[in-house]
């Protein structure tokens, strides 16, 4: 345990030595890049409420809440329905047949594209900035999902109708979902870091006042790399967060695991 955090903080310590190196033998523009020893002073002061920039409406712990809110909206409409069209789909292959035309028509198109149908459909809403979280979502649920469920051993499922489970609600209830545990959280990680990037465009157009994505665009305006930067690092803490979250409860879930496979 000590040596990891010990390499996670010489791994950040080295990538803000070589930015700041860079910056000083290579910028020397604070409009065009601020160094590592100004993002870090301007991101303190963001998270506290330094009036400085409170006054423009630049507050850290608001935005978030307001990105978090779009993107547990979207996020948690994308497991839904990737998790339940993924088991029904991984099951049945005439539905997987039947659905494969449309998943590989939909899925290449990216969530960024969807920003004028989501605004026409949805108008400024939150609902719409949730839309685009959950199309870029929904389909490495989906999949993985879908694959987990296939790729059951039909040894298990010849077993569990020796012992009784005849009914289909059984065998998805005992056998199924159980064995596809681990292929749904491997999408719901990839899901949930596509779903926290999405932020970014969904917030973009404007969706309301609050929000990183849409703090970010409002700093570009006011040419301040040194807040722009800020609330790129909010954003990758708090990827950062929920990945170790639903990294600790597919480690939880998944206890069973352990001394069948390489860790």
């Amino acid at each position: 345990m000590k040596r990891d955090f010990f390499i996670f903080f010489i791994s950040i310590g080295l990538f803000l030595v070589i930015w700041e190196a860079y910056y000083w033998f290579f910028i020397k523009n604070p409009f065009v890049l601020a160094p590592p020893s100004d993002v870090l002073i301007t991101f303190s002061q963001l998270v506290i409420g330094d009036p400085k920039f409170a006054e423009s409406g630049f507050y850290i712990p608001t935005d978030m809440l307001y990105s978090l809110y779009h993107y547990v909206l979207g996020f948690a409409s994308a497991i839904l329905v990737g998790f339940s069209v993924g088991l029904i789909a991984g099951w049945s292959k005439t539905v997987e047949r039947f659905l494969y035309p449309l998943i590989e028509l939909i899925r290449p198109i990216p969530p960024i594209a969807w920003i004028p149908i989501a605004i026409l459909l949805l108008k400024l809403t939150h609902t719409a900035a949730a839309f685009i979280i959950f199309i870029g979502a929904v389909f490495p649920i989906l999949l993985n999902t879908m694959y987990g469920v296939s790729s059951v051993e039909r040894k298990y499922v010849e077993a569990a109708l020796t012992l009784g489970a005849t009914k289909t609600s059984v065998m998805l209830r005992k056998v199924i979902i159980p064995a596809s545990i681990p292929a749904f959280f491997t999408g719901l990680r990839v899901g949930s870091g596509v779903a926290w990037m999405c932020v970014v465009a969904a917030e973009l157009f404007g969706v309301s006042q609050f929000g990183l994505g849409y703090k970010i665009q409002l700093a570009r305006l006011y040419h301040s790399p040194d807040v722009v930067i800020s609330y790129m690092l909010a954003i990758g803490i708090i990827g950062l967060i929920l990945d170790r979250i639903y990294r600790a409860m597919g480690n939880r879930l998944l206890k069973w695991r352990r001394g069948f496979v390489v860790e």
